[in-house]
């Protein structure tokens, strides 16, 4: 089955190995208690969730383009702000650091490329201070979208800026399908890009934390993401190089939500991972699919596990599929969701694939308007599900073939406060 999802547009897709792989032995190490205060905290039930991603990697929302006047930049991103509240949205979920790169004047990394067209070029404002300040005096919870490891669409370092980590450090570069990814495998390279993100937490009253589904790289066709170095110094105890490859991503989420309730006690952590954690068929804890990736075997990220556990706040699966899909039916992915956070205290916000709402898709149930409004419909019949977020902030504003639109006529008639 092809991937659909969001990276795609953000990165570009490359082929990914359609079979699934094998189950791995369990997990070596012995993982403490639930993160106290987070998921498992005991918060009061909260109110909907309504969100929408604003991409910034290859200016696919917003800057529309790099290199525009501070006022400008400015303009663009307080009118998505209003989009958000005239759709009747209560959250948006700014990407701010997309490739190893900030949207705010960080103490780390330089300026983001996305901006004014040159890596570590000042753009004049912060971008980031200013979502924050705009979006809460909209009424509107601004959540900090960080991804951990991408380091460049590309995988030449010397096209990054001069002071660049990456190239002080080029022992933590692993170039994988034509980009540059910092290692997960190094514990040096997990507390730098703690300290990364965290350096934006510590400065500004943001409501959230929040990841995608990139931790290890989606897997290329005939490419071998070399972590051999890695994995001789540090995975001796591991049963596998899977294993100990989770047990990374485990450690950086782990770590992640500690940290992010000390410095930050009321901002909500959340991932948005790809929607199939595993197929049925290769685990009977697994979702009832086909899809041709699986978070746990094929980007090492146990996001099953970060729920049970009450590691995170929230999880947003990016469930990017009609319902019907012969692979992967949203009517089958929302209800596995809705039983995994049962009882955890993490909220379940479901991924809106917006996005392929066409009036020309080769789909037909994404030409019908209806089909977005369809799925809040459907998840309504499960308590657990908390809220839905769109992808992404163009297409809420742009509301193709008028399913947005629907959306708000049929589910979103009065507004909801923030949290």
């Amino acid at each position: 089955m092809t991937y659909i999802g969001r990276r795609g547009l953000l990165a570009g897709a490359a082929g990914v190995l359609a079979a699934a792989a094998g189950a791995g032995p369990a997990e070596a190490a012995s993982w403490p208690a639930r993160v106290q205060g987070r998921g498992g905290g005991g918060r009061a039930a909260s109110r909907e969730f309504r969100g929408m991603w604003i991409a910034t990697v290859q200016n696919v929302d917003w800057p529309s383009a790099s290199g525009l006047a501070a006022r400008e930049q400015r303009a663009e991103l307080t009118a998505l702000l209003d989009t958000a509240v005239r759709r009747r949205l209560n959250a948006v979920v700014l990407q701010v650091r997309p490739a190893a790169d900030s949207f705010w004047p960080s103490a780390r990394e330089p300026w983001s490329q996305w901006l004014t067209g040159t890596q570590g070029k000042d753009p004049g404002w912060d971008p980031l201070g200013t979502a924050v300040a705009e979006a809460h005096a909209r009424g509107l919870e601004l959540h900090a979208w960080f991804n951990p490891y991408r380091v460049a669409n590309h995988t030449d370092p010397s096209r990054l800026s001069a002071a660049h980590p990456a190239r002080r450090n080029p022992d933590w570069v692993v170039p994988y399908g034509g980009k540059l990814y910092y290692n997960p495998g190094l514990p040096q390279v997990r507390a730098f890009v703690q300290e990364a993100m965290l350096d934006a937490v510590s400065r500004y009253p943001v409501d959230g934390v929040h990841w995608d589904d990139y931790f290890y790289p989606y897997p290329v066709e005939g490419e071998y993401f070399d972590d051999d170095d890695a994995y001789a110094e540090y995975g001796a105890s591991f049963g596998s190089r899977a294993a100990w490859r989770r047990h990374n991503t485990d450690t950086l989420v782990y770590e992640m939500a500690q940290r992010l309730r000390q410095i930050r006690p009321a901002a909500r952590f959340g991932v948005s991972p790809f929607a199939v954690w595993r197929n049925r068929d290769t685990d009977p804890l697994g979702s009832p699919t086909r899809a041709g990736v699986q978070t746990y075997d094929d980007l090492y990220a146990d996001t099953r596990k970060w729920v049970t556990e009450g590691w995170i706040d929230y999880i947003v699966p990016q469930a990017y599929w009609q319902i019907g899909h012969p692979q992967a039916d949203y009517a089958a992915i929302v209800p596995w969701w809705a039983r995994t956070v049962a009882g955890t205290g993490v909220d379940l916000y479901v991924g809106e694939a917006l996005y392929r709402c066409d009036a020309n898709s080769s789909t037909a149930a994404w030409r019908d308007p209806a089909e977005l409004s369809r799925h809040l419909t459907f998840a309504k019949k499960y308590a657990e599900v908390r809220g839905h977020v769109y992808f992404s902030a163009k297409h809420v504003a742009a509301d193709p073939n008028g399913a947005m639109s629907r959306v708000v006529a049929d589910h979103y008639q009065a507004v909801a406060a923030p949290r």
